[in-house]
């Protein structure tokens, strides 16, 4: 939230006064998140060297198909259409009601609720292929 606020503050002046508020703060935040992922899958999971005696070794193969799922999971949400990607994540990533994600949308809540069932089908759809390979072993 505070990363939100200091980015508007600091580009108050390309606030076009025909948008709304929420909607622009909400944009802000949304570029931020998207900009920390990036960063963080480039980085990778930092530990100090300090805490590094105290971990104990993973099952890789675990830790694989978890990843492996996951990474499944983001490549169907990133293939869906912005529209609904970024309904998706404000409704069920976020939190917001329906109304709420119309209303930071400006779009009708009918809107958000056939987005969010178009989003939803597709990810069951491309992700039943993987649902089906984990039931077999």
């Amino acid at each position: 939230m505070q990363a939100t606020v200091e980015r508007a503050l600091g580009r108050a002046h390309l606030f076009d006064e025909d948008t709304r508020l929420d909607s622009w703060m909400y944009r802000i935040a949304q570029n931020l998140h998207i900009d920390r992922g990036r960063s963080l899958k480039r980085r990778g999971t930092s530990v100090d060297l300090e805490h590094a005696e105290e971990l104990t070794g993973d099952d890789g193969r675990a830790i694989t198909e978890a990843r492996s799922d996951l990474a499944a999971a983001q490549r169907v949400l990133q293939a869906l259409p912005e529209d609904q990607r970024a309904t998706f994540l404000l409704v069920v990533v976020e939190g917001l009601s329906y109304r709420e994600a119309a209303e930071a949308m400006e779009v009708q809540i009918g809107t958000v609720m056939s987005r969010i069932a178009r989003a939803r089908q597709r990810i069951a759809e491309e992700l039943a292929p993987l649902r089906r390979q984990e039931a077999a072993r």
